[in-house]
């Protein structure tokens, strides 16, 4: 169990930082890149029609944007591409982006799509490992809406929390629209569902006692007093991340 003070969210202030350190962070987008790869190549000619929990997604358009993100985290001259042609369509920030990603990479067959992915993705674990501290620290230029809630982020958030937690959540996203149990392990998905509880907490910034169940959980102890939560791990995550309803400190959202 985890025993910590809980205290006001600052982000009102300054831009959001990663709540983990830089080499865990690091340490777990590669294993992250390899997993979902794994999945990709899993998949029946079938699956890859199937709905998924984003309502204007199927499996492959999913896949697609994962990929489109991971190109973008590979080359600066990428990034950059992309970016400007998501300023052209203009709209929420993200939701441009995402777009442009599923767009770029819409002609692809199933094979070369996967084949892509595993060329592209040690290429963005290196790049995301070079980016250096001063860049890191910057916030970005576009505010970010959490929950209804605009707020900034440094680069650093971004490229090595977010950058990690949106391929994960992918996965299971796809594992769950396939019909698929996801690969989970201590040492990897425990750890990711540690830093969304420790970002939760900071968000709401209140009292309460949390206890996640199944692969990848753990007991947790913020303040004194509040509300004893109880669920499954990754419908945690599925509920903070906005996939599910939710009331009370649950509605908290965290990005992904």
């Amino acid at each position: 169990m985890t025993s910590s003070t809980h205290t006001a969210d600052p982000v009102s202030t300054h831009p959001r930082t990663s709540t983990l350190d830089r080499e865990t962070l690091l340490r777990l987008a590669p294993t992250e890149y390899e997993r979902f790869t794994s999945l990709l190549e899993a998949l029946s000619e079938q699956d890859w029609s199937r709905p998924t929990d984003c309502p204007d997604w199927d499996v492959r358009a999913m896949a697609g944007h994962v990929l489109g993100m991971t190109e973008m985290a590979s080359s600066l001259r990428e990034l950059i591409r992309q970016q400007g042609a998501a300023k052209k369509q203009g709209g929420v920030p993200i939701d441009a982006l995402t777009a442009v990603q599923v767009e770029k990479n819409a002609l692809l067959s199933t094979t070369e799509l996967i084949a892509r992915f595993a060329e592209i993705s040690p290429r963005a674990v290196r790049a995301r490992r070079r980016v250096p501290g001063f860049i890191r620290r910057r916030g970005l230029p576009d505010a970010e809406n959490v929950g209804g809630h605009p707020e900034t982020w440094t680069v650093g958030f971004l490229i090595d929390t977010i950058l990690t937690r949106d391929p994960w959540m992918h996965r299971i996203d796809i594992s769950r629209a396939t019909g698929r149990v996801p690969v989970l392990s201590s040492d990897h998905d425990a750890v990711l569902v540690a830093d969304v509880v420790d970002e939760w907490a900071i968000r709401h910034g209140k009292p309460c006692s949390l206890r996640l169940t199944g692969d990848g959980g753990g007991s947790w102890t913020f303040g004194h007093g509040g509300p004893t939560l109880e669920l499954d791990a990754i419908e945690f995550c599925r509920t903070v991340a906005g996939r599910e309803s939710a009331r009370g400190l649950l509605a908290t959202q965290v990005p992904f």
